[in-house]
Order: structure tokens, then C-alpha cells, then sequence
């Protein structure tokens, strides 16, 4: 079986024999129930095979589509002028580089279809060639976008700038104005257009791109549409069962067993209110290439907007998961750096877990482990400002596994005391008290093979922290400059233990006392 990894050409997928998911039906419905789309996807999540099976399908390329569900439902395989425009592999960090794009693409065109002399700017330039593209071929045009917003996203609150006509402006203000005034031709132009569609990473608002353009059909949370990118459970297990098969027998287990641990690595995707599970799809087919379950999506790096955003806001993690949301709150981003969920929700590192449709409110968390331990790692490691933490993740892991909690102190404590003294400098009692609150919640969270609660809500109160191992329960408390016995009462008076009555595993209660002085350990009681 070859897997496509990296190769985003539907013809080349088809011609050379790749494993392709089929999407067509879906495909033929956005072509035929409507006409100006935007979605918003992850990375690597096939949003660029999608613009190219599309490009393909009004290319009129009937070849390419026999034996898919689309044979059986298009019958005129018409032939429209397609335009294409592509912003991956670019860097727009570079002044004046997304201008030399649009003028090379125009020019292009302009070959092709004619140019008028009497336009000068782009957005008129544009709807000129699409008049003549419909005029000429007898057929509307249709205009596909992929990645709309990486020219915004890499210069995204970086302070770049660039002189035009001998005064200095942003980067990010001019490329938005540049693409406001080429966007702005899909409404002049509306009579000479068949389909659109614009893909990419995140919904801008308030800063709009999309002024004085027909507003698109935002199909990202439609629920008609969930399946449009990524792989569905069916389609993994109609697809895949050879490599699922084999990776059984490299892991040693049964298969229905390894279904359930690539559940847990790569699905765990929503996109709209059925909550359809959606596995990672670049993660899925590295995984069955290599026959190893590892972290793909995340290895490939976090994008650099992210990293700005996260050094900016205030919000902790654990204030942004496992809670509900109106849509507003996530679905556009509105350029507020003290606001990072729509940021962080859009690029994939949260995803929808369950809804409350009678108040249109959901749920956000971690879509899977891969994604879980990837994020909460890089936001510790830029929270903290300490070593990088993989091998002593793996250090902790192994300690809670066999019990060993002396072991487990001695590590956290060093951990603690690695942290940059300036990094826990904090003004007030309760901001350093949420310090080292969070400090711990991070570290926890990065053992993601493990269950672990924070501040869980218990008929007496909110317990600090639960870890649960296959073999043990360890319940956590803390104080900040007070005593491991304090921590240890308030345990047992609150019978935090209590829902662990019934467990056959051995239930840990451990008190912690934080210094802040000393920024680390200083008190540890374990009944």
C-alpha cells in the first residue's frame, strides 16, 4: 500500500497508485448546492488535496474520478477556466514578497485571457481576466485559494515593517490591506464566477480581509461538511485494516486493541455539532507507513504566530481547557493577543469534545495524546523557561508507575528548583500561589499517558491534583508556605479519597508544601 505523505496532487495520487480516501460525494455536494465557500482547517489536514481534487473536477478531468462515488453522480464533466492560487512554501516575512506573488500571478493570466491598460492595481486587474475568462470560454470561473491567511499569519504581531513610497507601515497592515483590495473582486465580479473557495488555518474578523467581498458560506463547524477533511472511523477501518493488521502484530496485541490505541494517539477531532470523531489524517498514514505509533503532526514543528501568542497572554492552559464556549468565542479570530483560544483552537491544539444544543455552547479540550502531551509540553517549556522536559517526563512516568513516590519528590524538586528564578517572581500571595499551581498542573499534564485531574470538583471541595496509574491513585494537595501536614489534614477532612473507596488500586494521599521563597519543595507527607 503507498501512502500519500506530503503529496497534496490528486492527479499524481490517482496515477500512481496511492491510497486516496474517497471524499467525491462530498465533494459534489459543495459544488452543486452552492458557490462561495470558506473553511478553516488544521494543518496538514488535506486541505490542499481538497483545492486540488476540486481544480481537477472543473478541469473537467473525468479520468482521474472513475471508480470514485463522483462518477456516478456528475454528468457533465464540463470544463471551467480555473484560477488557482497557492501561498504555501512562501515565506511573507520577506517584504515585499506576497506583492511579487499576486503580480507574477496576474501576469500570468493576464497572458492567457489579455489585459486591460487602462487598470493598474490588482483587484481590477483580476476581475478584468475573469470577465475575459467567461467571455472567452463561454463558462464562469472558478477561483481557489489555499492558505488565504499565511501571509497574515507570518508576520502575525512580529512588528515587522516595510516602506511604501517612503513611509514606514506594519508588515501585517499592509499585507492585509493588499489582500482586502484583491478579495474585494469576488463581488465585482460575481456574475462572472461559478465557484470560489479560500482555505486555511484561521477565521479573521474585526481586521477582515473579506471587506467588500460577497461573504463565503463559512463551512468549517457545517455539519454537512465535518467529514470534508481527515479520516472518519469508517473510512480507517474500510481503508486501513492491512496496516492496523500488521501494526497489531509489531505491538503484540490483538487488533481491535490497536484500533484503540490509535484512537487514542490521532482521533478525537470534531468539527461541528455531530460529533463526528475525525483522525488526524497526516498522523494516521506516517503512522501505518512507519508501523509506529509516535507524534508526527506535532514533530513537524508549532507555527511561529502560535509561539508569539503564547509569550504574550496571561491565560493559563488550564483555564482554557475542558470548559464551554459560545462560538463567537473561538470561531474568529479577532487579533487579541491577550485572547488566545481562537488562535489555539483554530490551529488544531483544541477541538470540540461535546455540545450543549439547547444554549449552542461546546465543550474545547484536547482533540488526542499526541496532541495532548505535544502542546502542554511546548507550553511548559515556554512558560517555565527550563530544560527541555522529555526525559524527565519519562523519569516521572516511571516513578508513579512503580509506586515510587520518594522518587517522584526528588525529581519534582529538582525540576523546581531548575526554574529561572524570574519566571516565579510574582507581585502578590495569590499570584504566587497560581504559580505554583499551574507549574504543577503543567507538569502533570505532560505525563498524558496517565489520567490526571486538577482542582476536580468533589462533594467537599476541589481536590489540587489526581494522578491515576493502571496500578495506583496518588491524590495531590498543596500549600504555598504552609506545611505537607496542613495539606495532608485538609485531604482527609474533606475525604478526598472517599470515590476511591471501592478501587482495588492502592489510593496515595500526599501533602505538598511549596516554598516561595526558595521556589521549589519544602514539605512532602504521604499517608
Amino acid at each position: 500500500m503507498k501512502y500519500p505523505i506530503g503529496i497534496q496532487d490528486f492527479a499524481k495520487i490517482r496515477n500512481e497508485g496511492y491510497v486516496y480516501v474517497d471524499k467525491t460525494a462530498l465533494i459534489h455536494r459543495l459544488v452543486t448546492e452552492g458557490s462561495i465557500y470558506f473553511l478553516s482547517r488544521p494543518r496538514r489536514f488535506g486541505k490542499s488535496l481538497l483545492v486540488s481534487t476540486l481544480k481537477y473536477y472543473f478541469l473537467g478531468k473525468k479520468e482521474l474520478f472513475q471508480g470514485l462515488a463522483i462518477d456516478r453522480l456528475e454528468k457533465e464533466w464540463a470544463e471551467y477556466p480555473v484560477f488557482h492560487i497557492d501561498f504555501n512554501g512562501s515565506n511573507f516575512t520577506l517584504p515585499h514578497t506576497l506583492d511579487a506573488i499576486l503580480e507574477e500571478t496576474i501576469i500570468g493570466w493576464e497572458s492567457i485571457y489579455g489585459k486591460d491598460p487602462f487598470y493598474s492595481d490588482l483587484g481590477r486587474r483580476f476581475v478584468y481576466v475573469l470577465q475575459q475568462a467567461h467571455k472567452q470560454t463561454g463558462r464562469r470561473a472558478v477561483v481557489l485559494i489555499d492558505e488565504y491567511d499565511k501571509p497574515l499569519l507570518d508576520v502575525l504581531d512580529t512588528g515587522s515593517t516595510v516602506t511604501i513610497e517612503g513611509y514606514e507601515r506594519l508588515l501585517e497592515e499592509h499585507h492585509r490591506n493588499i489582500l482586502k483590495g484583491f478579495y474585494s473582486v469576488f463581488k465585482a465580479a460575481d456574475e462572472h464566477l461559478q465557484f470560489v473557495l479560500l482555505t486555511g488555518v484561521t477565521k479573521f474578523s474585526q481586521v477582515s480581509v473579506f471587506s467588500g467581498f460577497n461573504q463565503p458560506a463559512d463551512i468549517s463547524m457545517d455539519h454537512r461538511y465535518e467529514q470534508l477533511c481527515g479520516v472518519t472511523k469508517e473510512e480507517l477501518y474500510h481503508y486501513f485494516m492491512e496496516p492496523i493488521t500488521s501494526m497489531s502484530e509489531v505491538y503484540r496485541c490483538t487488533v481491535d486493541e490497536m484500533k484503540e490505541r490509535l484512537k487514542k494517539q490521532y482521533d478525537g477531532y470534531h468539527f461541528g455539532r455531530r460529533l463526528t470523531d475525525i483522525y488526524n489524517p497526516f498522523s494516521i498514514l506516517n503512522a501505518f507507513s512507519q508501523l509506529q505509533i509516535s507524534d508526527y503532526w506535532f514533530s513537524t514543528g508549532t507555527p511561529t504566530y502560535l509561539i508569539r501568542l503564547l509569550n504574550h497572554t496571561k491565560e493559563n492552559l488550564n483555564e482554557l481547557t475542558g470548559k464551554y464556549y459560545d462560538p463567537s468565542q473561538f470561531v474568529d479570530y479577532k487579533a487579541d493577543v491577550e485572547k488566545p483560544l481562537p488562535m489555539i483552537y483554530q490551529s488544531g491544539y483544541l477541538t470540540i469534545k461535546d455540545c450543549k444544543l439547547n444554549r449552542n455552547t461546546f465543550l474545547l479540550d484536547f482533540p488526542n495524546n499526541e496532541v495532548k502531551k505535544g502542546f502542554v509540553t511546548l507550553v511548559a517549556n515556554n512558560y517555565l523557561k527550563t530544560r527541555e522536559s522529555a526525559s524527565w517526563t519519562q523519569d516521572v512516568v516511571d516513578a508513579l508507575e512503580a509506586g515510587d513516590l520518594e522518587q517522584f519528590r526528588k525529581l519534582l524538586t529538582s525540576f523546581l528548583a531548575d526554574i529561572p528564578y524570574t519566571m516565579r517572581r510574582k507581585e502578590t500571595e495569590r499570584e504566587r500561589e497560581r504559580y505554583f499551581h499551574y507549574t504543577f498542573y503543567l507538569l502533570m499534564r505532560m505525563v498524558s499517558v496517565y489520567t490526571v485531574y486538577t482542582e476536580k470538583q468533589q462533594s467537599e471541595g476541589r481536590v489540587d491534583c489526581i494522578v491515576e496509574t493502571p496500578g495506583y491513585v496518588y491524590i495531590f494537595e498543596f500549600k504555598l508556605d504552609g506545611t505537607a501536614e496542613e495539606a495532608l489534614q485538609q485531604i482527609e477532612e474533606k475525604g478526598y479519597a472517599r470515590p476511591y473507596e471501592s478501587d482495588n488500586r492502592p489510593v496515595y494521599k500526599v501533602g505538598v508544601s511549596f516554598s516561595s521563597e526558595t521556589g521549589t519543595v519544602n514539605g512532602w507527607k504521604v499517608m
